[in-house]
């Protein structure tokens, strides 16, 4: 059996609904995971995607954030945390049925941004970025399972790595890329010994981007991008793993996102 596993900050789920279904056949989504939908639970656009996608568990909320999780396969249990004691929608997660693969845990986070100080003792927004990703790392220590088959995946806001930016000196002092902020997401990474499954499949010092400014008009010809956008595995799941694609040909779509969608494919 295939799985494929997509995710994209879409940026406004009711905008670019037309791009959800477009995309969806595009990647063959299996389960499509969406940050930033800026729709409350009961104005999300169920009608159109109840054809493409049975299965719907949706966390909104009014104008910002929000997440969703779209699946072909049955969702047999839903969750949603909140963090740092804010109600701001950023994860939901599902437990689907896999057939003959049994269960596996999706999890869907949208990170804060973090402004553009990184700072947390000027700017509230890089202390709010901070402390989230300190609780998602205790949350992962609760929750480690041996055995357990889960994936992560979303909009983390973090580039870890030196080729997930245009350029590693210009901004190591610009929010997304800072080694204080590198330094947190990796400490949720050990933390379930969680598998970065873009990186599995590209080596480390090639160059790999799921985000580009709106303001880079040609944004090929400058690619000044970052990886932004990540899927995550279990060490359980590894050995499934049987393909990556970032489909960064949606970038080119009227009125996109500025971030593009990944699709993890695995046989299991």
């Amino acid at each position: 059996m295939s799985l494929k596993i997509v995710t994209w900050n879409i940026n406004s789920v009711r905008l670019r609904l037309a791009q959800v279904n477009e995309l969806a056949k595009l990647a063959k989504a299996d389960i499509l995971c969406l940050q930033e939908i800026k729709v409350i639970d009961d104005l999300f656009p169920h009608d159109g995607l109840k054809e493409l996608f049975p299965y719907r568990a949706v966390k909104g909320m009014k104008a910002y954030n929000g997440v969703a999780i779209l699946s072909k396969l049955p969702i047999i249990e839903e969750s949603r945390l909140q963090w740092c004691g804010k109600d701001d929608a950023r994860h939901i997660s599902a437990t689907v049925e896999a057939g003959k693969a049994g269960k596996i845990e999706v999890h869907n986070f949208y990170i804060p941004a973090g402004g553009d100080e990184p700072d947390p003792e000027i700017n509230e927004k890089f202390a709010h970025k901070l402390k989230f990703m300190k609780e998602m790392a205790r949350w992962g220590k609760k929750t480690i399972s041996p055995k357990a088959r889960r994936i992560m995946v979303g909009d983390f806001n973090v580039a870890p790595l030196e080729a997930d930016v245009w350029s590693h000196k210009q901004l190591l002092k610009i929010v997304s890329h800072t080694p204080v902020e590198t330094d947190h997401l990796e400490k949720v990474r050990t933390t379930q010994d969680w598998v970065d499954a873009v990186r599995h499949f590209i080596p480390e010092d090639e160059k790999a981007f799921s985000w580009w400014s709106y303001r880079n008009r040609d944004w090929r010809a400058s690619n000044r991008g970052r990886r932004l956008d990540h899927i995550w595995v279990t060490p359980s799941l590894t050995e499934h793993l049987s393909g990556i694609e970032i489909l960064d040909q949606t970038r080119d779509w009227t009125k996109p996102s500025d971030h593009c969608p990944i699709a993890l494919e695995l046989s299991i």
